[in-house]
């Protein structure tokens, strides 16, 4: 439905929308003050001259796959995630997936639907909040018709939710987690009992910060919980993978699993590795990591920043934008970064108060 909708604004729009086409290198030209940019576009060479480059290719990098010894010698099939496609060619298999977040479960429960015999290997932690908490407690106040009855319609609700600085969110997140740990305490009393490692986030302030900080480390459960809580899905958590077998996996605590279908539910790197083959790995490192406050919480290194690091604003390349973000980012940043392009290229002087120094690269 989403989908139908994303293509009839590009129709009614009349958004000069290509597929297609892939963008194969980006030089810029200080000289003339725009980008020299080379797109592949159904078997044609093209080359564009923007004045500036926007990057808008999601939330994340690369795909992260360990590189894990044993890899060559390993006899059954193995593939990221983002790879997976049709579970059903699995029936019957003994599926082994690494991960235990939104992918993780979600490949976990759709490979158990389809007949084959599944392990979970939960490296660590993992804040899990259902579905229907997740709405009743956190997205009905700003995102419902009852919001709309008392005047907050969707671009109010993007505001109001964008208007809230980082440094105060955790400790307003608190009261609503407490809420959540009671509503649904027997699904987490069942899913400890089953093994499964569970967390709301080093300060208790849950999935969103644990989102802004590292985008991982989080399942919205719609259904996949039960699976693990009741065995469904097997559960191995607390290790990782040592090595790969012919037709096993062996843990590092020592235990071997059979496996005919490994699937590595391991994430992705930063936003700024694309730039790395896109322009150069220079300028990669020169804009720095995209993503993350700075909270010193794991996998978000400090100093604290304050705001997401690159996004929606000027980076320190000239002519260099990033844009990403879950639906209600991407439709409020949009318009704060389409602003920022406008009054550019209208000369419009657009100051900027102060360009956030790079701590982290890659």
């Amino acid at each position: 439905k989403l989908g139908d909708w994303l293509e009839s604004y590009v129709s009614l729009m009349e958004i000069n929308y290509w597929t297609s086409s892939v963008a194969k290198k980006a030089v810029w030209d200080a000289e003339s003050a725009e980008w020299h940019l080379t797109v592949e576009r159904e078997g044609e060479t093209l080359s564009l001259r923007p004045k500036h480059l926007v990057i808008a290719l999601g939330v994340s990098g690369y795909p992260s796959v360990p590189q894990l010894p044993g890899r060559d010698v390993f006899a059954g099939e193995q593939h990221h995630s983002s790879a997976h496609r049709d579970s059903a060619a699995y029936a019957g298999k003994r599926c082994v997936v690494l991960g235990g977040n939104n992918s993780a479960h979600d490949i976990c429960a759709s490979l158990w639907e389809a007949g084959a015999e599944v392990t979970m290997v939960q490296r660590s932690s993992t804040c899990v909040v259902t579905s229907d908490s997740l709405v009743e407690l956190g997205i009905k106040p700003l995102y419902s018709d009852e919001a709309v009855a008392r005047g907050i319609d969707t671009d109010t609700a993007d505001l109001i939710l964008a208007s809230q600085p980082y440094a105060l969110q955790a400790a307003q997140a608190l009261p609503m987690y407490k809420q959540i740990r009671e509503r649904d305490a027997q699904l987490y009393a069942r899913l400890a009992a089953a093994g499964f490692l569970l967390d709301f986030g080093e300060d208790g302030s849950g999935l969103w910060l644990k989102y802004v900080r590292r985008g991982s480390g989080y399942y919205i459960d719609v259904g996949a919980s039960e699976l693990v809580a009741n065995g469904s899905v097997q559960l191995r958590a607390g290790v990782g993978i040592a090595h790969l077998n012919k037709e096993s996996v062996t843990l590092t605590d020592g235990a071997e699993l059979p496996c005919d279908v490994l699937v590595y539910a391991t994430g992705y790197g930063s936003m700024n590795s694309w730039l790395a083959d896109l322009i150069s790995p220079e300028v990669a490192d020169q804009v720095g990591k995209v993503w993350g406050l700075g909270s010193g919480t794991i996998k978000d290194t400090g100093p604290w920043e304050g705001e997401l690091r690159n996004l929606w604003k000027p980076t320190s390349v000239e002519g260099l934008w990033i844009m990403g973000g879950n639906l209600h980012q991407a439709r409020h940043y949009s318009l704060c970064l389409a602003l920022q392009l406008k009054a550019r290229l209208e000369g419009v002087p657009t100051p900027v108060f102060a360009q956030a120094p790079v701590h982290h690269t890659r």
